[in-house]
């Protein structure tokens, strides 16, 4: 469930019911106040809480999502939306860059732990203070790679000189070379006064985005990529999404891009099913399972925020969008909540790293990849559960019911699934073997 954090000042008013929230057409919170007296707008949220956390997406930027009233605003809309890019230009040089770690055909999953999650998070974290400079799309190997044993460092040369993986490189360079002029061309492009040549200038900006996304997503490189190296690639087409909402949002076509930001969803979903289905090593899973949780508990559910922020405005009658151009509209501002939190947070083992390695002793490589999967896929979790009931009757067990699936862990569904599917594989083989002798 994600909560709303609001300045200190309008988190006192909410209590003392002088402001209240506001609910979307379906009682959802949107991130947004009203004076209680005037129903005037008064302040948008300046952060979210998920599962007790600061809510902290590995992809998203979280300017868009909270600045998103903001970039409505034409005296600050400037403000959000360049904060908004600055972010995922620092996202997108950081994710780019570790594809040189994980290469590709022979050297593909080699020194996974040098960019797992928790280090991705700490290389996000020293972009951003400027610590490590990104140039062309890469971070200086020798800065990413410090402090780390001689064995990864020679695993990371090896992929470096590999001539699958620099043509690969060329590709990216261009790409990532494409986006940021593309970025470039939207911050003066939201400089312009005139109307219609800004329009003019973000729709091209635009489609220096698409042409960027399609290099992302080559489905010949991606295939040439490991699953661990496919999830990298997919992050930054997802970054590039993300940058393109923004610019149909900044031109107040709402419907654009709530349907891009629900296609988005979808995409990414799938996206990380396919890397599931790739996955075939235990190096590779203990990479992506952290990765793919902090995605799904923490990326999902921004763009939720996201896409009910925008549906809830394109249903807002023109008084009351009027209304959210109000320059009294200003008691709240671009911060997201608990930055010094999260960098603390960057720092410290991710709660899906550890919630990871709680979860090894448990069970096995396959189980714990296809929880993933039914994390992901709620009707394929139906199916695992109808498959459950069948066998638990067939041996007897009474307590395998739909109620009580229904509480059950993925990872408790998971590991049942393969207990009965094992069981059931070693019946039919004893069936086999008794129409064999039979037979003879």
């Amino acid at each position: 469930m994600t909560n709303f954090v609001f300045s200190t000042a309008i988190q006192a008013g909410i209590e003392a019911g002088k402001y209240a929230q506001v609910f979307n057409s379906a009682g959802v919170p949107i991130g947004m106040v009203r004076d209680a007296a005037t129903g005037q707008f008064a302040a948008h949220a300046v952060g979210a809480i998920v599962n007790n956390s600061p809510l902290a997406p590995l992809v998203l930027p979280m300017k868009f999502v909270m600045g998103c009233f903001q970039m409505y605003q034409t005296h600050k809309g400037f403000e959000a939306v360049e904060m908004g890019f600055q972010a995922v230009q620092a996202s997108m040089g950081v994710l780019q860059a570790t594809t040189a770690v994980i290469g590709v055909g022979t050297f593909a999953g080699v020194a996974l732990s040098a960019v797992n999650l928790h280090q991705i998070l700490k290389l996000k974290k020293a972009v951003e203070r400027l610590d490590v400079k990104v140039e062309k799309g890469f971070i200086n190997l020798e800065e990413l790679v410090k402090g780390e044993s001689a064995a990864i460092k020679k695993l990371i040369a090896e992929v470096v000189a590999d001539i699958k993986f620099d043509s690969h490189r060329l590709v990216l360079v261009r790409a990532y070379g494409l986006f940021n002029e593309a970025i470039r061309r939207m911050r003066s492009a939201l400089l312009v006064k005139d109307i219609n040549r800004r329009n003019a200038e973000i729709d091209a900006a635009r489609g220096m985005l698409f042409e960027a996304l399609a290099d992302y997503r080559n489905p010949q490189l991606l295939s040439e990529t490991c699953a661990a190296g496919q999830l990298r690639r997919l992050e930054c087409s997802w970054t590039i999404e993300q940058s393109i909402i923004a610019t149909y949002q900044v031109q107040n076509e709402f419907g654009a891009a709530g349907d891009r930001i629900s296609k988005l969803q979808q995409q990414i979903r799938q996206d990380a099913l396919r890397v599931i289905a790739g996955c075939d090593s235990d190096d590779e899973l203990d990479f992506i399972f952290p990765e793919i949780t902090r995605i799904h508990n923490h990326d999902l559910a921004a763009l939720d925020i996201w896409l009910n922020q925008i549906e809830w405005m394109n249903a807002l009658p023109p008084s009351e969008l009027k209304q959210l151009q109000s320059p009294d509209f200003s008691k709240s501002n671009l911060a997201v909540i608990g930055d010094e939190k999260l960098t603390a947070t960057a720092l410290a083992i991710p709660d899906e790293q550890l919630f990871y390695e709680n979860l090894r002793p448990k069970s096995h490589f396959y189980a714990l990849r296809t929880q993933l999967e039914l994390m992901l896929d709620r009707e394929l979790r139906e199916d695992y559960e109808s498959y459950i009931i069948e066998q638990g009757e067939i041996a007897g067990h009474k307590t395998l019911v739909s109620s009580n699936l229904e509480k059950a862990s993925d990872l408790a569904v998971a590991n049942l699934f393969y207990y009965f599917r094992v069981r059931d594989e070693s019946d039919q083989q004893a069936v086999d073997y008794s129409y064999k002798k039979l037979a003879v």
